[in-house]
């Protein structure tokens, strides 16, 4: 039996304990055979880590890849994405040295020029192609904590924008997604990289880092929703976050955003065994296990906004069909109607179909 982290979880690995919340709610009981859906569902309820048995189970493979170049691969060969990986590399290594300043030498965070460089990226890289879906050709990216603090504080900028704050709270969101996770570069380097079983000591100190990263920027001259965010955004509208199991209004605001675009990240990020994943399984988990812990309007706004973006797109049903899609169902984001040739298909009215991929 092993301790692993939920970024080193493959499917076919067993749970080797119960997997509870922090109020004691069963996720996943002992022995279940973890497959994709069930790894990303511990990225929804904020787990960071599990012991899993020394045994891995089989899967089933894949369908068969679809012939023609997919969504993703077209988008990383556009001259778009070309340009966003450049400026996206250089803006990770700037707020890299950026951060380990206020880290290792406990100089003053600049919050405005920070602000700056992230908002002029996504004026930068503007266009027909969306900031998430070039973030999500950016798995290959060292996944570090800086890259993914820079795609939450990306995320968190358009997730803003969909809820039509002001100019100011855009900025407020964009910088909270970029400082939550700055109490990681607190915990040694190598706990979070570790490979092997962490001891109960280690995972203690990975689950503190909400705190530490409070406590780090209580020390700068910011806002408090900043500090908020870092120190909140693993609570959910249920109680079973932690560290404080705070509810619904006790949440910052700002930290409610953060924990939708911090673990959207987490599902979407580069596993071992897979390319980037469709947004359609993610909103589907969201929709059966999320609408509960999440703030339920903003929820609703940020998956509605995703999958509109897909309207008029091809994909591939899980059953092999290929086809377009052309009405998103409210009720059921995940499950839109779907033209296959002359035929239209329900997703809404066919629980055992989904859609597989996009095209």
């Amino acid at each position: 039996m092993k301790r692993l982290t939920t970024q080193q979880l493959v499917p076919g690995m067993v749970v080797a304990d119960d997997v509870m919340t922090s109020n004691h709610q069963l996720i996943l009981p002992k022995d279940t055979v973890l497959t994709d859906a069930q790894i990303m569902k511990l990225d929804l309820y904020g787990i960071l880590t599990l012991h899993v048995k020394d045994e891995v189970i089989a899967q089933p493979g894949p369908l068969p890849v679809h012939a023609g170049p997919s969504y993703f691969t077209r988008i990383k060969e556009s001259p778009e994405f070309k340009e966003f990986k450049k400026i996206y590399e250089a803006e990770v290594d700037s707020f890299k040295n950026m951060i380990n300043q206020v880290v290792e030498k406990n100089t003053q965070l600049d919050v405005k020029e920070l602000l700056n460089r992230s908002l002029e990226m996504v004026t930068d890289t503007a266009g027909h192609t969306s900031i998430l879906d070039m973030l999500h050709n950016m798995r290959e990216y060292d996944d570090s904590t800086f890259a993914h603090c820079l795609n939450v504080g990306l995320i968190c900028n358009v997730f803003a924008h969909w809820l039509q704050l002001s100019d100011t709270e855009v900025e407020m969101a964009t910088i909270c997604g970029l400082l939550h996770d700055v109490g990681k570069l607190l915990i040694p380097h190598e706990i979070i990289t570790k490979p092997g079983k962490l001891t109960n000591l280690e995972y203690y100190q990975v689950k503190k880092h909400s705190f530490e990263g409070y406590q780090l920027l209580l020390k700068q001259n910011i806002n408090e929703h900043i500090c908020n965010a870092a120190l909140m955004h693993h609570e959910r509208s249920d109680g079973s976050g932690y560290p404080m199991g705070l509810k619904d209004a006790e949440i910052d605001t700002y930290a409610k955003m953060v924990a939708i675009a911090d673990v959207y990240d987490a599902m979407t990020s580069a596993r071992v065994y897979r390319a980037p994943i469709c947004p359609f399984k993610v909103i589907e988990i969201f929709e059966s296990e999320g609408l509960q812990r999440y703030d339920v309007g903003f929820v609703l706004c940020f998956l509605e906004n995703i999958v509109n973006t897909y309207i008029q797109n091809r994909c591939r049903l899980s059953d092999g069909q290929e086809g377009t899609i052309i009405f998103i169902n409210k009720p059921k984001l995940s499950r839109p109607i779907v033209q296959c040739g002359d035929k239209y298909v329900n997703l809404s009215e066919t629980p055992d179909l989904s859609i597989e991929a996009l095209l």
